[in-house]
């Protein structure tokens, strides 16, 4: 889009917006201003898509605008990787000096990006340029708030605080958006590891808190949290066993550490495929408890590192 404003003219925006909606966001041809909705359309689909990078510790590495589709679909991240300890300013991508791409700014750049289609689109948004301008970024406005609903629905799962039958059911509340954030800056300030501590939640609820405050420098860290999310699961009336089961079901125990990449790699450059293809098994179920592989949900040894990924990698 951006090429073709620039070197196409509106008409060819138009037919490329046309296929856009036709192929991708069909529910925009019915709306008063189909250009404005498959704006909106495409600012849903990338709010929806980076919450779930950020609800797993997933880093693209890469977020210029040709690397981002009005599909919604992650395409060309090269310089990929999962974070294991959580620290939102974790970047791995060698190229990316400044940090611009760094974990925690993604939602940031996603807005950036969604602005410069804005921008592409704007002979098509409305009947003068100033029209145009106003009602794209009254919409770009609503992007925070799109974003965060996606991302605490999200954390809300992974806490199992999506479902219960107490008065005051259902994700998303103010209490909610506390107790994720609550975590997230526990797990932030002593270094621990995202995956092992999201996994382990579940074990809590059903009634084992062993494995998630062996993460923790000292096990009273966590006491008040614990208290209070606690409560929540009370107040929202879920039954446990259930809800253990879901959060194991979004929460998982592998994710592809970086140091077992490395070494997949570094085994298949002198011809050996074992280590790969045995990475390759285990993350083809990565919510599964997979016996005799708990190498595999093991946070990188403190000498690994810094650790730097490189584009085509």
């Amino acid at each position: 889009f951006e090429y073709a404003s620039a070197n196409g003219g509106p008409e060819l925006v138009r037919l490329l917006a046309d296929y856009a909606i036709e192929r991708h966001h069909p529910a925009a041809a019915a709306a008063d201003n189909p250009y404005l909705s498959l704006l909106e359309h495409v600012m849903d689909a990338q709010a929806a898509l980076v919450a779930q990078w950020m609800a797993v510790g997933f880093i693209h590495g890469v977020m210029n605008t040709d690397n981002v589709t009005i599909s919604g679909e992650t395409i060309d991240y090269g310089p990929c990787a999962f974070m294991d300890a959580y620290d939102p300013a974790t970047v791995f991508s060698s190229i990316d000096h400044g940090g611009r791409y760094a974990y925690g700014n993604q939602p940031t750049i996603t807005l950036w990006n969604l602005a410069r289609l804005a921008e592409a689109l704007l002979s098509l948004l409305g009947p003068d340029t100033d029209t145009a301008v106003r009602d794209a970024t009254e919409l770009l406005e609503t992007f925070p708030a799109r974003y965060e609903r996606h991302w605490l629905a999200r954390m809300c799962a992974k806490l199992g605080l999506d479902a219960g039958a107490g008065a005051d059911a259902g994700a998303g509340t103010e209490a909610d958006h506390e107790l994720v954030t609550a975590l997230l800056g526990l797990l932030a300030e002593h270094h621990v590891d995202l995956t092992g501590a999201m996994r382990s939640l579940a074990a809590v609820v059903r009634g084992d808190d062993s494995e998630l405050r062996s993460l923790f420098p000292t096990h009273e860290v966590l006491d008040d949290w614990l208290v209070r999310w606690g409560e929540r699961r009370v107040a929202l009336g879920a039954d446990p066993a259930t809800t253990a089961t879901r959060m194991d079901l979004v929460n998982p125990r592998y994710i592809p550490r970086n140091h077992l990449v490395e070494a997949a790699l570094a085994a298949a450059v002198d011809g050996d495929m074992g280590p790969f293809v045995g990475l390759c098994e285990v993350l083809a179920s990565p919510f599964e408890d997979q016996s005799g592989r708990d190498d595999y949900a093991v946070a990188a040894p403190a000498d690994f590192g810094p650790y730097q990924t490189f584009c085509g990698t």
